[in-house]
């Protein structure tokens, strides 16, 4: 069987044919970085990641790019707490961000692009908006003219009259109607009296700062096309903004914006959401450093990604049992046939037909619109053969094992991304970093003792273009790798 997705945008499950047979176009609605990332994003990141890895691995060359908001009234309202302004706070947590993506084990994406990189990309397609009159300005403000977009409504199901007020109250009275939504807005973001504003802009009709909608329609056809394969994000982001969207790029391009809408559903904790508004999260740094990636990523993969998954101790010590089941397959697989007792005669053909069928579930479980939860359990299909033929016998069916131990790497590691015999490694490597920072540190510190300070900034300057973040504090100096 061949891939099929479900489609946020027919409602139906439809065969996967890109634009090109040869590659894929896919973007991916990121962080809005005013807050460390959790679990519930995380939960995102990971499907998309394997949907990256299985598209590769049905030969696609993928192209994905994935966005950081780093302008946005989230950002400002945190200045003061967390920095002392938009850029500073976005660029710490942009930062935080790729620590957390780089432990989750995710292949990087083509480009991350930042909002207030693009911003010359914004003014150009607002001004083709307001060219093609699907754009309006008003008192230094501009919108998008929902009712001059006929499909609009066509990804959220709705019609226009059903759509309430879009945006803040105050501005009603510069839009035409209720559901326009800005694409560029005049003025400084203030978060409370006194504190300084956002970033602004000069722009064609104000000093301003881009909407939120409009600035992944620039960035993704800015690294991608204007018209694409894959639009992936949260299923909170079908409306307004998916649908933004697609109303603000089709209107600027007369293209499909978009040929499928992928929608991941939101990790719940307690009966509700994953939410940094909700204060109900976990964040990837702890969740990771008390169990690991891999059983992370186990415990997300458990669930397809457009299905409920909710998030406890009792699926998590789950996770933990399974990938520890995995592991030790896979360990005493390799020790098997690299030990004594590997024979070349010995057959076993329960456990060859085993992996060859679990093999054959996987890909039909992976084209089964990146169904993970029915991959996994192949692969815990080939865990059970392993152990009940190591178990039954004194010599070893080498091929078997073999090919068992080269699925488990090709499927388990390259597909689901999963760290088979390489846990330990790591961690040495990690150590010895962590070692050589410490020895670092001390040279640092001894430079500021005896006055050296250039000496001593040039140090730290080093360190965090290597990745390690310093910090000083009351209490001493501390890093994060």
């Amino acid at each position: 069987m061949s891939l099929h997705v479900t489609n946020t945008l027919s409602g139906e499950r439809e065969p996967f044919e890109p634009h090109d047979p040869d590659s894929v176009l896919l973007y991916y609605c990121g962080l809005t970085v005013y807050d460390p990332a959790h679990l519930g994003h995380a939960r995102a990141w990971v499907h998309v990641d394997v949907m990256h890895r299985w598209l590769e691995h049905l030969g696609y060359d993928v192209r994905h790019v994935e966005n950081f908001t780093d302008v946005n009234e989230k950002i400002v309202a945190e200045i003061g707490e967390k920095g002392d302004s938009e850029a500073s706070i976005a660029r710490e947590m942009i930062g935080a961000t790729l620590q957390d993506m780089r432990s989750l084990n995710l292949k990087r994406a083509e480009v991350y692009p930042r909002v207030s990189e693009h911003v010359p990309e914004i003014i150009d397609l607002i001004e083709r908006l307001i060219d093609r009159g699907y754009a309006y300005e008003s008192e230094g403000s501009v919108y998008f003219d929902v009712t001059a977009f006929e499909e609009y409504g066509k990804l959220s199901n709705q019609r226009l009259d059903e759509i309430e007020s879009q945006g803040d109250p105050d501005e009603r009275s510069e839009k035409r109607h209720p559901a326009d939504f800005a694409l560029w807005k005049a003025g400084e973001a203030h978060p409370e009296e006194g504190e300084s504003g956002g970033q602004t802009w000069e722009s064609p009709w104000s000093e301003g700062r881009p909407g939120w909608h409009v600035e992944c329609s620039a960035m993704s056809m800015t690294h991608l096309d204007e018209s694409i394969d894959v639009h992936v994000g949260g299923q909170d982001l079908v409306f307004p903004h998916h649908e933004n969207e697609i109303a603000q790029s089709e209107a600027a391009t007369g293209e499909e914006f978009a040929k499928y809408w992928l929608h991941v559903r939101l990790l719940e904790t307690g009966g509700e959401k994953m939410s940094s508004s909700l204060g109900n999260y976990f964040y990837v740094e702890d969740v990771v450093d008390a169990v690991g990636t891999d059983v992370v990523r186990m415990f997300l993969l458990s669930t397809a990604y457009n299905s409920r998954q909710a998030y406890g101790e009792d699926a998590l010590e789950e996770a933990t049992e399974r990938w520890e089941r995995l592991e030790r397959a896979y360990e005493r697989a390799t020790a098997a046939i690299d030990g004594p007792d590997a024979a070349t005669k010995v057959e076993d053909a329960e456990l060859r037909e085993t992996i060859e069928d679990a093999r054959e579930a996987f890909v039909e479980g992976m084209n089964d619109d990146f169904n993970t939860r029915e991959a996994l359990a192949a692969l815990l299909s080939i865990a059970t053969a392993i152990n009940r033929h190591l178990d039954a016998r004194e010599a070893f069916d080498y091929r078997g094992l073999r090919r068992a131990v080269e699925t488990l790497e090709e499927l388990g590691g390259d597909v689901l991304g999963f760290s088979f015999g390489r846990a330990d490694d790591a961690d040495g490597r990690v150590e010895l970093a962590g070692d050589l920072v410490d020895l670092l540190l001390e040279v640092r510190e001894r430079e500021r003792e005896a006055g050296n300070y250039d000496r001593a900034d040039a140090l730290r300057d080093d360190l965090e273009a290597l990745g390690v973040t310093v910090e000083d504090d009351a209490e001493g100096t501390s890093y994060r790798l």
